[in-house]
């Protein structure tokens, strides 16, 4: 009963400053229920801030996202930036851009910042209304600002939300920043001692988002062909418009939309996760492509900075087959590669290792990072940098984080260029598979409800780490939690198998990590099968589906999952 108690007078307490009628009555009605099953789950702790920001389930309580968690956020970022040294209360206070895409409670999260920035006498200016992220990524250096929120969940499911935190030289947060943020966050007092004034800060005009999209359109060579047929979807998030006039810039036509994807709905009532990479996700698309019949067809998740590409395809089950992230990205490197990029190529650990192989052969750099784009882009002298999850950073000198709206301009432009020579992009990827063997990939990926079956999953591997995978021996297995000579430690853990000449497999390799946005297990194959001739493609592809189901069934078994 004391416990009950307790949780009745937190909730009261909570209730007491929520700035928010929704949530407010939201928590009245719990309390007046008695649900402390309800109250317990909202009050059970504080949403964590992380690498990644904030990013949680809409409603009351420290463990959802709502305003009085976001106004607590903002003061802490402020009080940290102020800590830093960056001027405030003076003319040449330092600017914090703020973005904010179209999901519930979005915009009055961005200007809950905005008036909490003004308030602890910084400059303050939001982009004037719903854009994809790689907008705002790119404002924070183009305008000079000494930091950037993004208000999204990206594609997440519709009942939540995020913040997204990016410092003056354009990049996510990483250690030790995030962790002096959330301790000047935890050191905020009453919301009523954090000053938010109902006034002072800039709403930008048009010249960011035209000066971000006169950049876009830059990134594909002016004379490079253009005939190409795309259809778009932006699964209802806010990158439609925004890739329509880039595409148009650069001179191709405009891309057919997917009608009922086409507008920012908050609910995304079309699909069950707004992610492309999801079944079903793409169905939308795929119909619109067989009534219209075009070369490609690109897909953003609801903020856009992630891309999608799916190619025509006859024996798959709706006439088209989405390429793999890692396709995407070895295509990518290719066509930059074959433009005459210097500098570093990079990908995430958890990517596969084809590009450490285009490099090499193209005399250039390349580095493995951490998972995510935070780590990516701060690679010395980055050209191209991309993780499997659909996120590519094709100009990382004007967006130096994923940009879904540049990553499909270059592909666009490559689809373009082959086809002008009669050829595709499975055309070069099979090409590629003939120069560096051909790099599958496949993905076990679990969601939970529960949370604590992942950390079981991650002990039983630790604990009891397979030998065998497939019929292929564990020649090491690495525990990145304690960090590695060139990765700082993570949760993950990294296995590499023996080849088996017998059965043509040159090398295959595991990685098991739980998502940083999302309540899921993750586990990443990949195996490499040498392709010696043209006529071995087929064989080829066969052997390493049977390799990855193979691995895929063990590795499940392993985990318990």
């Amino acid at each position: 009963m004391a416990e009950h108690a307790d949780l009745n007078s937190e909730a009261a307490a909570w209730l007491a400053e929520d700035p928010d009628p929704e949530t407010r009555a939201e928590l009245a009605a719990l309390i007046e229920a008695g649900d402390a099953e309800a109250l317990a789950d909202r009050f059970a702790g504080t949403l964590q801030f992380g690498t990644a920001g904030l990013r949680g389930e809409l409603g009351a309580g420290p463990m959802r996202m709502n305003r009085a968690v976001v106004i607590r956020a903002a003061a802490g970022l402020a009080a940290y930036l102020k800590k830093q040294g960056v001027p405030h209360n003076t003319p040449d206070a330092g600017l914090v851009v703020i973005g904010y895409d179209a999901r519930h409670k979005s915009d009055e999260f961005a200007r809950d910042t905005a008036a909490v920035m003004t308030g602890a006498g910084l400059r303050a200016a939001l982009l004037p209304g719903p854009l994809p992220t790689p907008v705002l990524a790119f404002a924070i250096r183009h305008l000079g600002a000494v930091a950037g929120v993004e208000v999204t969940a990206s594609h997440n499911p519709p009942r939540d939300n995020g913040y997204k935190v990016y410092l003056g030289d354009g990049s996510q947060i990483v250690p030790p920043a995030d962790a002096e943020i959330a301790a000047e966050i935890e050191a905020v007092g009453p919301l009523a001692t954090v000053p938010r004034p109902r006034s002072g800060w800039e709403t930008l005009g048009q010249e960011a988002l035209e000066a971000y999209l006169d950049r876009a359109a830059s990134v594909v060579a002016p004379g490079s062909p253009r005939d190409l047929r795309v259809v778009h979807t932006a699964l209802h998030g806010v990158g439609a418009e925004t890739l329509r006039e880039a595409f148009v810039r650069a001179g191709f036509d405009a891309p057919i939309p997917v009608a009922e994807q086409a507008l920012p709905d908050p609910e995304f009532p079309t699909v069950a996760f707004p992610n492309p990479e999801e079944p079903g996700a793409m169905d939308l698309a795929f119909a619109t492509a067989r009534a219209h019949t075009p070369d490609l067809i690109i897909a953003n998740d609801p903020d856009a900075d992630r891309c999608a590409v799916a190619i025509p395809d006859a024996q798959a089950p709706a006439g088209w087959r989405m390429l793999r992230g890692d396709e995407v990205g070895a295509l990518l490197a290719t066509h930059l590669v074959n433009k005459g990029a210097r500098g570093t190529l990079a990908a995430s650990i958890v990517s596969s290792s084809l590009l450490g192989r285009i490099a090499e052969e193209a005399g250039l750099p390349y580095e493995e990072t951490l998972t995510g784009f935070k780590w990516l882009s701060r690679v010395d002298n980055l050209r191209f940098g991309y993780e499997e999850a659909l996120g590519y950073c094709v100009d990382p000198d004007g967006v130096r984080d994923k940009d879904g709206i540049t990553a499909a301009l270059e592909i666009a432009e490559l689809a373009a260029e082959l086809k002008s020579e009669n050829r595709t992009l499975q055309d070069l990827l099979d090409d590629l598979a003939l120069r560096h063997g051909l790099h599958a990939t496949d993905q076990l990926s679990v969601r939970v409800e529960d949370l604590s079956l992942i950390a079981t999953a991650m002990d039983r591997l630790r604990t009891h780490p397979p030998t065998e995978l497939a019929g292929l021996q564990v020649t090491t297995a690495e525990d990145l939690a304690k960090g590695t000579d060139l990765l700082p430690p993570t949760d993950g853990l990294r296995y590499h198998l023996s080849g088996d000449d017998t059965r043509g497999i040159e090398k295959a390799r595991v990685i098991v990590r739980p998502s940083g946005t999302e309540p899921k297990l993750k586990c990443y194959l990949e195996t490499v099968i040498p392709v010696p001739t043209p006529t071995d493609l087929p064989a080829a592809h066969t052997r390493a589906a049977e390799t990855l189901a193979a691995i895929k069934k063990d590795l499940a078994q392993s985990a318990g999952i």
